[in-house]
């Protein structure tokens, strides 16, 4: 057994994230977003047995952007990836970054108890979860 210690995606991701809802527009959202260095919005339940989605910055200048579409003429929805893939805040950071690279995905929420609680980048497990190995 190896004597690493084990870090949980708890520890190194970001709390502090921005929700949106669907129908608001691209520039409504844009306008909101205070925690740019997540790089996306988190799209908020619209009722218990609904799912979380995500729009991520690269979204946002694929669809809207480079297609020259108005941002305040744009709903969240029309963007929006939904369902997302998450990760429960205890999960090894090692399988964390597996299932980031299953998927071909860069960043994923955090949840706990149904509701999101943060955010995790492969810029968070290197920079915070393997320089804390080293």
């Amino acid at each position: 057994m190896s004597d690493r210690k084990l870090i949980r995606v708890r520890e190194i991701m970001k709390s502090e994230f921005d929700m949106v809802d669907g129908l608001d527009t691209v520039a409504t959202a844009l306008q909101h977003m205070q925690h740019t260095e997540t790089k996306c919005l988190i799209v908020n339940k619209r009722h218990d047995d609904d799912e979380y989605g995500l729009v991520l910055i690269s979204d946002i200048a694929k669809h809207v952007l480079a297609e020259d579409r108005a941002p305040d003429r744009v709903n969240i929805y029309e963007i929006m990836a939904k369902p997302v893939v998450s990760v429960d805040p205890d999960m090894d950071i090692r399988y964390c970054a597996r299932l980031l690279d299953r998927f071909g995905l860069s960043r994923i929420p955090v949840i706990e108890d149904k509701k999101v609680v943060g955010i995790v980048s492969y810029t968070d497990l290197v920079l915070k979860g393997l320089a804390n190995r080293l």
